[in-house]
């Protein structure tokens, strides 16, 4: 797995590059899946096992998931979805009460250089890679309003709008491709609001 080093800024943590050999079957995996306890973004697998799993990658890598990045990586794998830093930090401070914004930023650092999380860069948000430690850069559809995110997986598709891309003398700055939208439970909501405030509009109406 080929990474790249985020930048030195530690107030903003940047995305990272990986890369493998090995071909997926096109799919679209959705982060926002997960139930209570987690980890559904990790090959279907228990949280605790995702956690190995990925405590495994990072000594082959030479590296160490020590425990306060394991608690980051765990937050996020309970979530599934992305999360912002900021409720990172207030959830890690109900576990650890003197965590401080550095903590958290340097464990998201360390996280994306390995290749373990996305950075969302529409909400400036974070979310576990769809398959842990062999995730594939696929297009990322972010749903605005609750952070869930869907990754696509169409290598064809992704490799022909990078072309475009370039033709049009563009050179992406990170391996992430993100689409905005709105999720299909979002949406259902919407419709809900909308309908209950047009039945409050017409009662109004009558009683008028």
């Amino acid at each position: 797995m080929k990474t790249a080093k985020p930048s030195p800024d530690t107030a903003a943590p940047h995305g990272h590059a990986h890369d493998h050999d090995h071909a997926h079957e096109a799919h679209d995996h959705r982060h926002g899946e997960g139930g209570a306890n987690g980890a559904d973004g990790a090959h279907g697998a228990s949280l605790e096992s995702a956690l190995a799993m990925a405590e495994a990658y990072c000594r082959e890598r030479g590296e160490k998931l020590t425990p306060i990045r394991r608690k980051v990586l765990e937050l996020l794998l309970t979530s599934g979805r992305a999360t912002k830093a900021y409720s990172l930090l207030d959830e890690m401070r109900q576990i650890h009460p003197g965590s401080a914004p550095p903590t958290v930023y340097r464990a998201l650092d360390f996280l994306l250089s390995a290749g373990l999380v996305h950075r969302i860069e529409s909400i400036n948000a974070f979310t576990v890679c769809h398959d842990l430690t062999q995730c594939q850069h696929g297009i990322l559809v972010v749903c605005q309003q609750c952070g869930n995110v869907t990754e696509l997986h169409e290598p064809k598709l992704r490799q022909a709008l990078v072309a475009q891309i370039e033709a049009a003398g563009y050179r992406l700055s990170g391996d992430g491709i993100e689409l905005k939208g709105v999720c299909a439970q979002c949406q259902a909501a919407q419709a809900e609001a909308a309908g209950a405030d047009s039945a409050q509009a017409v009662k109004a109406t009558a009683q008028s």
